[in-house]
């Protein structure tokens, strides 16, 4: 990657940049000498992280509030990027929300406002922004594809749906691209110490006693991993363990055992 007279690398925008792992990426890139464009739907977040990462780090953060769960909002981060004249060297879609609960209980808007999130925005903003970087034959992209991607989620169906279609998505491109100086890379991480689950109205689940992942660990591995040009990171020896013994378990062994990781806990656990 060129550097510019500043000696920083071009600018990398991260969806869901302000906690949880697109904070802690959003750290890595600055590290490395990245500026930044930070998207959130919070004024009041995207100001904070912006502020801490500037001070930090020395680079230049630019913060856009978006509603990725809006269908224009795709194409009008990148119309607005572009009126910024901002040139986006790597993308990382890590924007991403579940919900828990039995599928047939659940809020069907809800449900389909995760798809639109999980799915359509992401595939929105990759179909946008890639095709900037086909044209000048340079760019990266990370994509947050989760464990879930490779593994059945009884109470959370729609979320590992969401998850297997990113990392199909990611792959098939890949292949598309492999002749070109574009990569893309999936990160899968496991269960992680973030909000995520208190949006996901999941702090009943068992998954919270199995032990997280420490989010500053996950967005060192996916970072590492980009930079290489790696396909894909699946991130923390027991996530790989278990993504492993997927591939030789049949797949309703492997739910059945999801549903016993994933489900509420029993009145004597809580």
């Amino acid at each position: 990657m060129s550097t510019n007279n500043n000696g920083q690398k071009g600018y990398a925008l991260i969806t869901g940049g302000t906690s949880g792992i697109g904070y802690e990426l959003a750290k890595c890139f600055a590290e490395d000498g990245y500026n930044l464009v930070l998207v959130a739907r919070t004024e009041e977040d995207l100001q904070r992280s912006s502020s801490e990462l500037s001070r930090q780090f020395g680079v230049q953060v630019t913060a856009i509030a978006k509603d990725l769960f809006q269908q224009n909002a795709p194409s009008e981060l990148y119309d607005e990027v572009k009126g910024k004249s901002l040139t986006i060297d790597v993308l990382v879609n890590d924007a991403g929300q579940g919900q828990y609960g039995l599928f047939v209980e659940q809020d069907l808007q809800r449900l389909l406002e995760i798809i639109q999130l999980n799915v359509v925005s992401l595939t929105s903003l990759t179909h946008l922004f890639l095709k900037d970087m086909v044209a000048r034959n340079k760019g990266k992209i990370l994509q947050l594809a989760s464990i879930a991607s490779e593994l059945p989620g009884p109470y959370q169906a729609v979320y590992h749906a969401t998850k297997a279609y990113v990392l199909q998505l990611t792959e098939g491109l890949i292949s598309e691209l492999k002749d070109t100086g574009v990569t893309l890379t999936s990160l899968q991480p496991g269960a992680t110490d973030t909000d995520f689950f208190n949006k996901a109205n999941m702090l009943n689940s068992k998954i919270l006693d199995s032990g997280l992942s420490d989010p500053a660990k996950v967005a060192k591995d996916g970072y590492q991993a980009l930079m290489k040009g790696d396909d894909k990171v699946v991130s923390g020896l027991k996530n790989k363990i278990m993504v492993g013994m997927s591939n030789v378990i049949p797949d309703d062994k492997v739910a059945d055992q999801m549903n016993q990781m994933q489900g509420p806990k029993s009145e004597e656990d809580r």
